[in-house]
């Protein structure tokens, strides 16, 4: 299969560069910086598998019409990308990555519904510099159709394929997959606020109370809104369930324990990544899931917004707030 990866990021490299191991026919569509690095020395992987200098082709725009077309850019990003390429991608499948629920959305404005495939990245890379990434933990890549309650036979296909890069697995719904994956990444925002690994923030007990917070409310924003979550391959709803009905003190110290294991090498969560690279999170797309259901439903999800503004802050003001600026703005939100 003739596969293209738009997005020369953490989770685009490392999936590019991986099925072009396994002997795939594909090649990356990513930024000028990305297309000097890469061309000029190849990209190179490292982390938990070993070390591996990759030679693959990359280009700032698609040069050839691919079968399937893996969209790695964050969601922000995805119109533009488009946009570009679109001669290209009329009868292309394209397969998302994004976290939250808007990619498909905006992928629809450009190709039929039936074109679109869904899927849920649950390994850790992080972006360290133009061709290099480090990945963190390994994961499965799961796969499914938010467009049709049937299953979709492309998708057996398709697994097939990426199964050579990572664990595929066919949900048969993505949906509910999709919005516990909000949870698993709706923490990313605080260490992004602090501007430190995830490690480093939440070895704090008073840090690690406020991730637990956060799933307490989304919980509770989910519940109302009568969606139903569905278990993730490696995180089972309980997860959040069993830790948001224990005490606060507690279920922080649980998570505080839990985070610190999470990679030998620090770990930087897909919103402190674009900090760092100077530009947008996804963070409206993330925790401000949260925000957006719980105003559909007459509801408020304050400590979430809160956290949302503190990231724009600083987005816009290139400062990031000290552990005690952090702990004071979001104290009063906690119950």
């Amino acid at each position: 299969m003739r596969i293209a990866v738009i997005g020369a990021g953490a989770i685009g490299n490392l999936v590019a560069g991986y099925l072009k191991l396994q002997g795939e026919d594909v090649y990356l569509v990513g930024r000028q910086e990305a297309v000097r690095a890469i061309s000029g020395s190849g990209l190179k992987i490292s982390g938990v598998r070993g070390d591996f200098q990759v030679n693959i082709s990359i280009y700032d725009m698609l040069v050839s019409k691919p079968e399937l077309l893996i969209l790695t850019t964050k969601t922000q990003d995805i119109e533009p990308a488009l946009k570009d390429n679109f001669s290209l991608i009329k009868d292309t499948i394209i397969l998302t990555t994004q976290n939250g629920l808007a990619a498909e959305r905006i992928v629809a404005k450009f190709v039929p519904e039936n074109n679109i495939l869904s899927s849920i990245v649950m390994f850790g890379a992080t972006y360290l510099e133009p061709g290099k990434v480090v990945h963190n933990f390994e994961g499965s890549w799961v796969l499914g159709n938010l467009f049709s309650e049937s299953m979709d036979g492309r998708l057996l296909s398709l697994s097939l394929i990426l199964d050579k890069a990572f664990p595929a697995v066919v949900s048969e719904d993505i949906l509910g997959m999709k919005y516990l994956k909000v949870f698993v990444n709706a923490n990313n925002c605080i260490a992004a606020i602090l501007g430190v690994s995830m490690q480093e923030a939440f070895l704090d007990p008073q840090v690690s109370r406020v991730s637990v917070a956060i799933w307490r409310e989304g919980f509770k924003v989910i519940s109302k809104s009568g969606l139903k979550l569905v278990s993730l391959p490696g995180f089972p709803i309980e997860n959040v369930t069993r830790l948001i009905s224990l005490p606060p003190e507690e279920a922080a110290k649980i998570f505080s324990a839990t985070m610190s294991k999470l990679s030998r090498d620090p770990l930087y969560g897909s919103i402190l990544q674009s900090i760092k690279r100077g530009r947008l999170s996804e963070v409206d797309y993330i925790n401000g899931e949260f925000v957006t259901l719980a105003g559909k439903c007459n509801l408020k999800a304050s400590l979430n917004k809160k956290l949302v503004e503190m990231v724009h802050e600083v987005e816009k003001n290139k400062r990031f707030f000290s552990k005690s600026e952090f702990l004071t703005a979001t104290e009063r939100l906690l119950n």
